[in-house]
Parts: C-alpha cells; sequence; structure tokens
C-alpha cells in the first residue's frame, strides 16, 4: 500500500525550485500555479530570501505549488489531466500536514490543482492577517516526557498546535509565552523555534476561517478517488463536501499527525512517498512507521527513487472501512 504524504509549512527553503525549473512540464506547473495564485511562484522559488518565503501569504501557495507539480513529475501526469483520475491505480492513499491538506485533496481528486491553489491563496493572506493582530508564533518541543509536556505548554499558555508523534509536539502562542517556554521547557526536552509567522491551529487564527469557509462555498468538491486521511482525528474521510470542511476547520484547530500515521498503519500501508520538499514528514515516519520504505521527493535527482517505490508498492486501494475510523476517532477523545 503506496501513500503520497504532502508537508506543510515549514518545510520551504530559498531556491528549492531552481533544479526542478530545468524540467519543462514542471516548469509549466509552476507558471499555471502563479496564475491561480497571483503570485510569481517561479522568483519565490528561485531567488526570494528566506525571509520573504516565510512569509505565510508565500510560502503556502509555494508549498502546494511544490507538490503537485513533483508529483506530476514522478507520475508523468500530463498537465491537463486531472491528478485524482491519473493517480488512482497507482497511490492507495493520501494526507497533507497542515497546509499539505490541500495538495492532499488535490491528489485525491476533491479539488482540481487549480481549486486547490486558488484556495491555499485565500488561505495563506487570510491566516497572515490574522497573524498580524498579535505577534505569535510556534516552537517545536522534541523529546521528554508527553503528559509533562502538555502540562508544561499549559502552565505557560500555550496550545499543542501539531501533535506529531515520535516525541515532537509544536507549541504554539505568543512570543512572550514562546519565550518563557525556551527558558523553562520540560525536562529532557529540546525546544526549537520554527520559521513560520504566527500560531496557526490555534484560536488565533478564527479570522482565517470565515475567509477561507467564504472562498470554499464557491467551490464543488468531488468524492475521494483514493483513501484520503484527514488532520482532524486522523481518519479516513468520507465524502469530498466533509473534506472541505475539515481543511477549513483545520486552520483554527491542531494537527494530529500521530492520528494519520497510526491510521496508516491500521491501513497496511508499506510504502510512504513525501512530494516536494520532501524532508521532514519523511523523518517523521522513520520514527512512527516502523517497517514503512519511504522517499522524500527533494530534488530531480529523486525521481527514479521515486518512481521506483510507486512501482513496488502501489496495489489495489484498501477498503478503508469503519474500523480506521472508529479507532482514530476514539484515540482522539
Amino acid at each position: 500500500m503506496l501513500v503520497v504524504v504532502c508537508p506543510g509549512q515549514g518545510a520551504q527553503s530559498p531556491g528549492m525550485l531552481a533544479p526542478w525549473l530545468e524540467l519543462p512540464s514542471f516548469a509549466t506547473s509552476i507558471a499555471r500555479a502563479s496564475d491561480a495564485t497571483g503570485l510569481d511562484l517561479v522568483a519565490h522559488g528561485t531567488t526570494s530570501d528566506a525571509d520573504t518565503i516565510r512569509d505565510t501569504a508565500v510560502a503556502q501557495p509555494l508549498l502546494v505549488a511544490s507538490a503537485l507539480a513533483s508529483l506530476r513529475a514522478v507520475l508523468d501526469v500530463p498537465q491537463d489531466d486531472a491528478l485524482g483520475a491519473a493517480v488512482t491505480d497507482r497511490v492507495d492513499a493520501t494526507a497533507g500536514h497542515s497546509v499539505g491538506e490541500l495538495a492532499a485533496a488535490a491528489v485525491a481528486g476533491v479539488l482540481t490543482d487549480e481549486e486547490a491553489l486558488r484556495l491555499v491563496a485565500v488561505r495563506g493572506s487570510a491566516m497572515a492577517r490574522a497573524a498580524a493582530v498579535t505577534p505569535t508564533g510556534m516552537s517545536a518541543v522534541l523529546g521528554g516526557d508527553p503528559d509533562e509536556v502538555l502540562a508544561t505548554l499549559e502552565r505557560h499558555g500555550l496550545v499543542p498546535a501539531n501533535v506529531n508523534g515520535g516525541g515532537q509536539v509544536v507549541a504554539a502562542g505568543t512570543l512572550d509565552a514562546l519565550a518563557a517556554l525556551a527558558a523553562e521547557p520540560p525536562a529532557k526536552a529540546r525546544v526549537i523555534p520554527l520559521q513560520v509567522a504566527g500560531a496557526f491551529h490555534t484560536e488565533h487564527m478564527a479570522p482565517a476561517v470565515a475567509e477561507l469557509r467564504a472562498a470554499a462555498d464557491a467551490v464543488t468538491p468531488g468524492e475521494p478517488a483514493v483513501t484520503l486521511l484527514t488532520n482532524s482525528d486522523g481518519s479516513v474521510v468520507p465524502s469530498g463536501a466533509r473534506a472541505l470542511d475539515l481543511v477549513v476547520a483545520q486552520v483554527a484547530h491542531p494537527v494530529r499527525w500521530d492520528l494519520c500515521c497510526a491510521t496508516l498503519l491500521e491501513l497496511g500501508v508499506t510504502g510512504l512517498l513525501e512530494v516536494a520538499p520532501g524532508g521532514v514528514l519523511t523523518g517523521l515516519a522513520r520514527r512512527t512507521l516502523p517497517g514503512v520504505e519511504t522517499v522524500a521527493v527533494k530534488t530531480p535527482a529523486d525521481l527514479d527513487a521515486a518512481r521506483d517505490l510507486v512501482r513496488r508498492h502501489a496495489g489495489p486501494t484498501p477498503d478503508a472501512g469503519t474500523s480506521a475510523s472508529a479507532s482514530s476517532q476514539e484515540q482522539s477523545s
């Protein structure tokens, strides 16, 4: 069973599209994405500096565009073909971390590439405006006793905005509270500030939810063509309409990537392909998905390994059933 995972904000890096744009089909994908988002993604992916692409309004469209263009390159899907229809015999499941859920929705056929890109442009700019109201941010907490980590965050008035598994929790809140956490971390834990511009997946993002909801209401979603998981509780998404609702609500609610990984194990995943800019989710998978073979697509040099992984692990999509969904629901309650 092959799962395609799409990375979230923080995975971007300066110049990350430079080697990819030498591929004519990839360059066409990014040009179309630039039109859909109203941003010069070629410039942002090649010459923009770290501070520029840290801007939420830039980072999010750049990441979704990179994910979709790189998967098309791996699977050799023509630009005018719907991605969801083209992957059904080569991808069994998909999930995205945070903003990566919009890319995953396109992989599953719930959204077209253009719809996902238009929505991510709204999401990114709305979240940037929400983040500008109060100085907030996010920090990764690595290691430590899980209960003590959560208790420490609560003491500092912080939210566990991402529970990623493998001993990694991302704290979100005001910059003052994050500074206090760094000065007084949980025992045997490290605190690492993240390159994001706000406290995503918390109440600070509530204004952005309304903006994204309005944009999403103009979209008629398709039904998932492959198994699609949600960050909400790791369960299998039952319909396109529900997928869109979850993507909207996710902006102000925690990401439970740990529960997505638990569901993948229940479903029997054997291979994990992380699309560009790959690396973060593959690193987590090595700690949370034992025995699962992984490939991270970072540059065109990774295409052969990615195609080989697809060839060896893609199979008939398993029956998602109710057991995996119910189990994930229980774990999040």
